[in-house]
């Protein structure tokens, strides 16, 4: 079977679908186009399905509309429709696979962008979102210049950030201030305790080296240059980051923008904030953007606004009326007080609190799938028996080892201690957005799968950063607007 899907990492993966939002969500959306695309679309996720033996429970955001009048469109039918598809497909594998699961071993939900239009636009303050959001990185590949000792042109070097990378798997989802005193911390430690490095420095208190002394450093010398390269990478990037915060004055955005979604800003700071920048005059291109994201609502009372709803309405003077609600574990950094939509609906599926009103399944689960859905791992392990269980590897995955790489002798710390094994987890959840997910939904994935002990795998048709679903937005009318057009 040809694969069909791309992993971003070990709990992500798209379709590779880049023009899913131009050619779902656009003005000029036709039902074969978009009937096209979701049938590939669907086929696709089959396909991971089948590649993982894995047979899902499926459910998805129904449509909603203001009254039985409203015409329901392509656009409020696009999680219903792509669920039929995957039904249909999933029908067809466990005819034709050998060994495919009978009964259910997974849940999915199938949501569309409409569920939150801030989180792909919002600024996330990660290491891994930064690394992306301001070092024009292409891909996960970094170019890293490494002077010369000589003094003559510099050396670049095309660098992976992945999960191979113990410090990058360590960092990527800390606050960027976090990242960066334990980069130092990490500098601090790999001198202190590294032999190779001790030697290297004089840590000898200038006593003669004995032959002892020349093997140990010998030794050590490989893993030590290993190390430092590492470690002298990820301090060149954060140090990078550092100074373009400084530089764009990008604190006082991140603190507007957190404000705004929380209802501690209003108008009133979003002139003030405008009058120091030049920002203020947006071209028709830009604007465009920005009224394109009413494409992306579904069809609510203009006097309501949906939990992930985006509006350009803000109360002159800040208001606690924002679009999230404060939620007590989080912000342990004031710039990371925001929280995609999708955690609270992959924690009330994990409990089975989606009401089915809002969120039908395709396909009634059976009996065995319900008992063998407990929340603790113990009564999981206990409860299944017999029932339909998860038939992937019982590999213990990468982010599911601690992150305390600081011993300095080699270069897989976090890799070297396994706590975690998937006998221990319950069963996989999966969430697909169609329209881009953010690097914000990946992390809270990671998250959840240590809170849940359930692994939240995050499916969709791309892997947005700010600037990306911008250009994506702007595409979704063919015709200028003016700034007639928009309520602001």
């Amino acid at each position: 079977m040809n694969l069909e899907f791309f992993a971003i990492d070990s709990q992500g993966f798209i379709t590779d679908h880049e023009r899913a939002l131009e050619d779902l969500f656009g003005d000029d959306e036709t039902s074969r186009k978009g009937g096209a695309c979701l049938n590939v679309m669907a086929s696709r996720i089959a396909t991971v399905f089948a590649s993982l033996r894995e047979f899902p429970t499926v459910r998805y955001r129904a449509a909603k509309s203001l009254d039985a009048s409203t015409m329901t469109t392509l656009r409020d039918l696009i999680p219903t429709k792509l669920a039929a598809g995957i039904w249909n497909c999933l029908a067809k594998h466990k005819q034709s696979i050998e060994n495919f699961p009978q009964t259910e071993t997974c849940e999915l939900l199938i949501l569309d962008r409409s569920v939150d239009q801030i989180a792909p636009i919002i600024h996330e303050w990660t290491y891994d979102a930064m690394c992306h959001d301001l070092l024009n990185m292409e891909g996960n590949k970094y170019v890293h210049v490494i002077p010369t000792n000589s003094g003559g042109e510099p050396e670049t070097k095309d660098v992976l950030l992945e999960e191979h990378d113990p410090i990058w798997l360590e960092l990527r989802h800390a606050h960027i201030a976090d990242a960066s005193e334990r980069l130092h911390d990490k500098m601090t430690n790999f001198l202190s305790k590294n032999k190779a490095a001790q030697l290297q420095h004089g840590k000898r208190d200038g006593a003669e080296l004995s032959t002892r002394d020349l093997q140990k450093m010998v030794q050590a010398l490989p893993q030590y240059s290993e190390q430092i390269d590492k470690l002298s990478l990820h301090v060149e990037i954060a140090r990078k980051i550092n100074d373009l915060i400084r530089e764009q004055g990008l604190r006082e955005l991140g603190q507007l923008e957190q404000d705004l979604v929380f209802g501690d800003a209003g108008m009133k700071d979003v002139i003030k904030y405008l009058s120091t920048q030049e920002l203020a005059k947006l071209s028709s291109d830009d604007m465009s953007a920005v009224n394109n994201m009413r494409l992306l609502g579904p069809a609510v009372d203009a006097k309501k606004n949906a939990p992930g709803g985006f509006t350009l309405k803000f109360d002159l003077h800040k208001k606690k009326r924002g679009v999230r609600k404060e939620r007590e574990e989080e912000a342990a950094w004031q710039l990371s007080r925001f929280y995609p939509m999708i955690e609270e609906l992959i924690e009330k599926l994990s409990k089975g609190e989606l009401l089915k009103e809002d969120y039908p399944c395709m396909n009634d689960p059976s009996p065995s799938f319900h008992g063998s859905t407990s929340h603790s791992s113990s009564a999981s392990s206990s409860s299944q028996g017999q029932a339909a269980q998860s038939m992937r590897s019982r590999r213990t995955p990468t982010w599911a080892k601690p992150r305390g790489s600081d011993d300095g002798y080699s270069s897989d710390s976090v890799l070297r201690h396994s706590s975690s094994d998937f006998k221990k987890m319950g069963q996989r959840i999966f969430v697909f957005i169609v329209g881009g997910a953010t690097r914000s939904e990946l992390k809270v994935c990671h998250k959840l799968t240590t809170k849940l002990k359930r692994e939240v795998i995050l499916g969709s048709t791309s892997l947005d950063d700010p600037p990306q679903f911008i250009t994506k937005l702007k595409l979704l009318t063919a015709n200028e607007l003016s700034i007639d057009d928009l309520q602001i």
